[in-house]
């Protein structure tokens, strides 16, 4: 199945077909938009004139790697930092995984041993690793035993909570509808914190 995300076609055939781009976009994906972020592995291969792999990644001159992730329209508001984590990737699927992304979850047996993987990849927290296990197993077809309990929430039938949920323009609606939603909630009750703290003490 190729993703339907809201970036070019051929972006979304890149994330679909290769892992490594995959775990690029999700390590990207954060403080930008989510066009920003899947669309970002595209520019990279466009840049570089070749679909890297993760050895070159390890290997590449970090001060290079940085001056690509820099050039305008940057691949990431931290392009440094976003460049420099993309190598710590690159170094972990060479090393670990003898340069073969897709292993991180066809040699996982258990959605629970997939969480771990990914919670080892560089800037993949449990909330991210959760979100790529319902991507994988929602829309591409990787579904080791227990991936929607391992997933969370994202891994609920007929949610409509993350990037693992957009099929459509419909579902792209719904999911930004709820990311809204969170956000305003979070601030209102970052608001409400803020002024109990502001309230005097009750006297004794």
């Amino acid at each position: 199945m190729t993703l339907s995300l809201p970036i070019d076609a051929s972006a979304n055939e890149l994330l679909s077909r290769s892992p490594l781009a995959l775990l690029i976009a999700l390590l990207l994906d954060q403080q930008v938009p989510l066009e920003k972020a899947f669309g970002s592995p595209q520019v990279l291969v466009q840049r570089l004139g070749h679909e890297p792999t993760a050895e070159e990644l390890a290997g590449f001159d970090p001060g290079a790697l940085v001056a690509i992730f820099s050039e305008r329209p940057a691949l990431h508001r931290f392009p440094r930092a976003m460049a420099a984590r993309v190598q710590d990737l690159g170094r972990i699927i060479a090393d670990r995984y003898d340069g073969d992304a897709a292993r991180v979850w066809a040699d996982a047996t258990t959605g629970k041993e997939l969480a771990a993987r990914l919670s080892e990849l560089p800037g993949f927290g449990a909330y991210k690793a959760q979100i790529l296990i319902a991507l994988l197993g929602k829309q591409l077809g990787v579904r080791p035993d227990g991936w929607r309990e391992a997933a969370g929430r994202f891994g609920e039938e007929g949610s409509r909570y993350s990037v693992a949920d957009i099929v459509d323009d419909a579902s792209l609606a719904e999911v930004r509808a709820f990311k809204k939603q969170t956000k305003a909630a979070a601030k209102a009750a970052a608001g409400s914190r803020r002024g109990d703290r502001g309230q005097p003490a009750p006297r004794p």
